[in-house]
Formats: C-alpha cells, sequence, structure tokens
C-alpha cells in the first residue's frame, strides 16, 4: 500500500515473502528497478520502503514498485526482466484508457505444461492473445522475438485441451526450396523437416513428447508446408500459418480460403523479413489492404516493445529499423 500523495512516499510490504519476491536474489530486483527509475531515490529499511526524488520520478517508482508487489501476492515470479517489463507497460499504459495492470497481465495463464507457464509478457501480447479469442481470423505482424508464433501455438493448444476444436494445423512456406522439394535429398519427411522445424520445437514445448506422435499419427495435430493446404477444407480447427511474409498474394489467398466452420486461424509473420525472390510481393503485406475492416478478421501489430528475448534483440531491431528509414530517404 502506497501512503502519502507527495514525495516522500512510502510503501509497505506485507511480508518477508513478498519482500524476498521484490528484492530479488542478492538484491538484483531492487538493483533493476533503481535503473528504471531515474531520479527516484529508493531505500528499505524493515518492511517499509521509502522513495524520494521529484513527484513524476518518484510516483513513477512507487507505481512500479506497487506493480511487482501485485505480482508477488499472485504467485508469480518475479525476474530483472520482468521489472523492466512492468515498467516499459507502465510508460506505455501512461495517458491510456484503464486496461488490465502489468500484473495481471504477467500473471495471467494461457497454458500450463511440461512445468512451465505460457503468458502474455507485454501489453501488445496481451492484446495478440486477446485478438485470438475475440476474432475468427487474427494476423499478427511483428519483427523477431515478439511471441508471434508461441503465442498462437500456446492458443492453438488451449483450444485443443478445452475441447473447442478437433485438431491444430500448423503451417508455412518451405521457400528457400520454392516450395518443389524433389531435389532435396531423403524422404519426404526429411527433406520438409528443416522448414517446419521450429514448429515442432514450440510445440514440444506445450506437450508432452510422448502424446506428439499419437497426435500426429491420429491427425489431430498435423504440421505440413504450405503447398499441402491446396483444395482443403479445413473444419473445427485451429490453423497456425507461420513466416507468412513468405507467401504470395495467391498463395495467401488460398490459405485463407481453407477456413472451414468451427475453425479459427493465426497468421503471423514479420514484413520485414521476406525471403521471396526479388521482385515478388509478399502476401502478407497485401492482405491488410485488402481485409482490414472485415468483421471477424483483426491485426495486431507487435513492435520493438514487445520482443521477450535477449535485450539486445530489441535494440537490434530499433536500429535496423532506423537504418532502413533513413536509406529509404536517402534514395528518394
Amino acid at each position: 500500500m502506497v501512503e502519502g500523495g507527495a514525495a516522500p512516499r512510502t510503501i509497505r510490504v506485507p511480508d518477508a515473502a513478498a519482500m524476498v519476491a521484490l528484492l530479488g536474489r542478492a538484491d538484483a530486483n531492487l538493483r533493476a528497478i533503481e535503473e528504471v527509475s531515474a531520479g527516484a531515490d529508493i531505500h528499505v529499511r524493515g518492511d517499509v520502503i521509502t522513495v524520494r526524488g521529484e513527484d513524476a520520478a518518484a510516483a513513477g517508482a512507487a507505481a512500479l514498485i506497487a506493480e511487482l508487489l501485485a505480482m508477488a501476492e499472485r504467485g508469480g515470479a518475479i525476474g530483472e526482466d520482468d521489472v523492466r517489463r512492468v515498467a516499459a507497460m507502465l510508460e506505455e499504459a501512461a495517458g491510456r484508457d484503464a486496461g488490465p495492470s502489468p500484473s495481471q497481465v504477467l500473471t495471467e495463464s494461457i497454458l500450463s505444461a511440461r512445468g512451465r507457464t505460457v503468458r502474455a509478457k507485454t501489453l501488445g501480447q496481451k492484446r495478440y492473445v486477446d485478438m485470438i479469442d475475440s476474432h475468427t481470423i487474427t494476423f499478427g505482424i511483428g519483427p523477431a522475438g515478439t511471441g508471434k508464433t508461441y503465442l498462437a501455438m500456446a492458443k492453438a493448444v488451449q483450444a485443443l485441451q478445452a475441447k473447442r476444436v478437433r485438431r491444430i494445423v500448423l503451417t508455412r512456406p518451405a521457400v528457400e526450396a520454392g516450395e518443389r522439394l524433389g531435389f532435396l535429398p531423403g524422404t519426404l519427411g526429411e527433406k520438409i523437416d528443416p522448414y517446419l522445424r521450429p514448429l515442432h520445437d514450440a510445440l514440444a514445448d506445450m506437450m508432452s513428447p510422448d502424446h506428439i506422435p499419437r497426435l500426429m499419427d491420429s491427425g489431430t495435430i498435423e504440421v505440413a508446408p504450405l503447398a499441402y493446404m491446396r483444395g482443403r477444407t479445413l473444419n473445427d480447427a485451429f490453423i497456425v500459418l507461420d513466416e507468412a511474409q513468405n507467401t504470395t498474394p495467391d498463395q495467401m489467398k488460398m490459405f485463407l480460403t481453407r477456413l472451414g466452420f468451427g475453425a479459427k486461424m493465426v497468421v503471423t509473420g514479420d514484413i520485414t523479413q521476406t525471403d521471396l525472390p526479388a521482385g515478388q510481393y509478399s502476401g502478407l503485406r497485401r492482405v491488410r489492404d485488402i481485409l482490414e475492416g472485415l468483421d471477424g478478421i483483426g491485426f495486431s501489430e507487435l513492435t520493438s516493445r514487445d520482443v521477450v528475448r535477449h535485450r539486445l534483440v530489441a535494440a537490434i531491431i530499433d536500429a535496423w529499423g532506423a537504418w532502413d528509414s533513413g536509406e529509404r530517404r536517402r534514395r528518394a
């Protein structure tokens, strides 16, 4: 509970366990709080945390600590990355209409499996998974590391376990082989496996490895190249198209028209990393111009704020985007 409306502000921590969770091992979380709370002076004594500084800085630090304590009360583990994510969420949410608090976002489970829990870790990811729930077709567009595919697959497994669908279909274009795989060595499975391996790996994170072969043999889970979707109607299925920036407009239309009754689709991709031949337009780029605004179809934009890999990944994405923008201006 935060006491007082002006600096200094005091926050009374309810119990020792909450204080331990807040401060982190060897006070690592406290150092992260101080790092992201520039202009605020934070002192811990007993069960009381005192925050001094300019009103805005002190208020921001107090709000951050309050959210982290709320996470601890909800049973969420707190690490240095969580401190930075909560701080980023509070900054992003400033001045916006009320929405879910960072502590709600970071402790709301999508799927629990194999000793781990899959959750949204940013406000953008939370909006993305909510859009999947509320729309028949969702496009998740954003850079590497934003959890587009991983969260989509978690929602697919969740839907299968809840019996909202009868099967999961996971697909991606094998663009490097032009989807003509005959010249590659090995059996058909060996030819396509390198292109589908990321989907298998994510699936193995969410389901028992013993169950996956049985589910694939029975057709409950299917992982296949995009070319194998042609001519099919997918009823009662949760369908995920990954790396959709590598589809042509015709392939994108083909895929979307596979939608059957009782089905849900999620299309993910990064329009800045297209591997199509020079001069070939990406279906993911074009589809927004064609379909945006149609009832039941949603577009979720994820950004470097939503990157949940190493912190340098977000910095690389921002630096690359700035360079690309400058290069385009120089060429104009």
